[in-house]
């Protein structure tokens, strides 16, 4: 969320930035807000100066009783009288359009980086780099479910008659491998130097509102019936909303936050053949990174964040590339955003696993949280999240970048300690 003050002093930059994420149907919000602004302000320094004014009588009207001055005193009486009951309707005017200024300020998009490339949606969307070299086997790599279920890992029939389509069993070395993965991921960022956090699973909508924009909202979230809770998509919606309308000493930071959680989304919309198995699901466990920070570190945090997730699937023997989110694909509260994708060899393309977004102070603005430095000054620090590894999906990578001719799976040496010294997973 923009600061009202910017809004007002730079209208053509807010303006200017609506129509490079192509969202012109919100340019009128801008004049809107700012009318608001001026009233709010308006009715802001009456009720001010009602309260002070009727402060100042009522002082004076001991004196004046005190010194005999009855026809006076009950005059200033009669002012105070009036000042009391104007003084609520004024409060009503100020609550309301301070409401009213937040509900469009929350729809208004932060400013995005001047170096992201301009583009309607993902389509456009730039490659910035590839690591690792892409390749395709001799032999036929059958899709992700089909391998593992010649490895006797995978049963999605009883899954759809327990929870519905989008969910899944996973067993025997299958789900071993999606615990090493998570488990390896864990101490991989442990050793960036990052803490480590298991959080709470579901939030409440304070702090919903404060994390992501309402049309994420609407895509993603479960809601609990009859509570103010919902079950997170991502542990950033906990471990941001952790610090919530907390005052953070400048010596605190940065926090460098890895997180592990189960992750919880609709997955809203159509969705296409090779987005079936587990692509594209309801439920799945993902290992997160998390930074807070000042505002000149944000961007150097973001080389760094992104780049972790490039060594981690380069450990694991995976080509990947880094793939720059153009201003259309950007959601309203990111300032820039990277995605990391990984090269599938049966689809002989690459596909995401991760998504690293820096979104400025937009999150710490709408959860109120502050920074406070030696001089007492305040400030709004930056926010950044980053996915290390999202299992299933990133099995299917796995899966298909390490298939054998003969159908086992090899397991790369940094992560056989984490199955048992295992150095392939056999064909059942």
């Amino acid at each position: 969320m923009l600061d009202i003050k910017f809004v007002r002093e730079n209208p053509d930059i807010v303006r200017e930035n609506i129509k490079k994420k192509f969202q012109e149907y919100k340019l009128p919000l801008v004049d809107g807000v700012i009318r608001l602004d001026v009233f709010y302000r308006e009715k802001l320094a009456e009720l001010e100066d009602s309260r002070a004014e009727m402060n100042k009588i009522s002082k004076q009207i001991g004196a004046l009783m005190s010194q005999g001055k009855k026809e006076e005193a009950e005059e200033a009486k009669s002012v105070v009288s009036g000042l009391k009951k104007a003084i609520p309707e004024i409060e009503k005017k100020v609550e309301e359009s301070k409401s009213a200024i937040r509900e469009i300020m929350l729809q208004i998009p932060q400013i995005i980086a001047d170096d992201v490339p301009q583009g309607k949606d993902d389509s456009e969307n730039v490659e910035v780099e590839r690591f690792g070299e892409p390749s395709v086997p001799e032999f036929e790599v059958p899709y992700h479910i089909e391998i593992m279920e010649r490895l006797n890992g995978v049963e999605l029939e009883p899954a759809r008659k327990t929870s519905g389509a989008g969910f899944y069993y996973l067993k025997g070395d299958i789900a071993r491998l999606h615990s090493a993965i998570l488990s390896y991921a864990r101490d991989f960022m442990i050793e960036k130097g990052f803490v480590y956090y298991i959080p709470p699973f579901m939030i409440r909508s304070e702090v919903v509102t404060g994390v992501m924009s309402f049309a994420e909202m609407e895509g993603m979230m479960y809601k609990i019936e009859g509570e103010d809770l919902y079950l997170i998509g991502t542990s950033e919606h906990s471990m941001i909303g952790k610090f919530i309308n907390e005052i953070i000493p400048e010596s605190e930071l940065p926090q460098a936050l890895t997180s592990y959680s189960p992750c919880f989304r609709k997955e809203v919309g159509a969705h296409g053949i090779e987005e079936r198995g587990v692509y594209r699901i309801h439920q799945f466990e993902k290992q997160e990174m998390v930074v807070i920070c000042r505002p000149e570190e944000s961007a150097e945090w973001f080389e760094k964040m992104w780049k972790y997730t490039v060594e981690f699937f380069r450990s694991l023997d995976i080509p990947v590339r880094a793939l720059e989110c153009c201003s259309g694909d950007l959601a309203d509260l990111k300032v820039k955003s990277i995605d990391v994708e990984a090269w599938s060899p049966r689809q002989e393309k690459y596909f995401e696993v991760g998504s690293c977004s820096n979104l400025g102070d937009a999150q710490s603005r709408r959860l109120g949280i502050r920074v406070k430095n030696t001089d007492g000054d305040k400030f709004s620090p930056h926010t950044l999240n980053n996915t290390v590894a999202a299992p299933p999906r990133m099995l299917i990578a796995f899966l298909e970048n390490n298939l054998e001719s003969n159908g086992s799976v090899r397991i790369p040496e940094a992560l056989r300690g984490y199955i048992g010294g295992k150095n392939k997973l056999e064909v059942c």
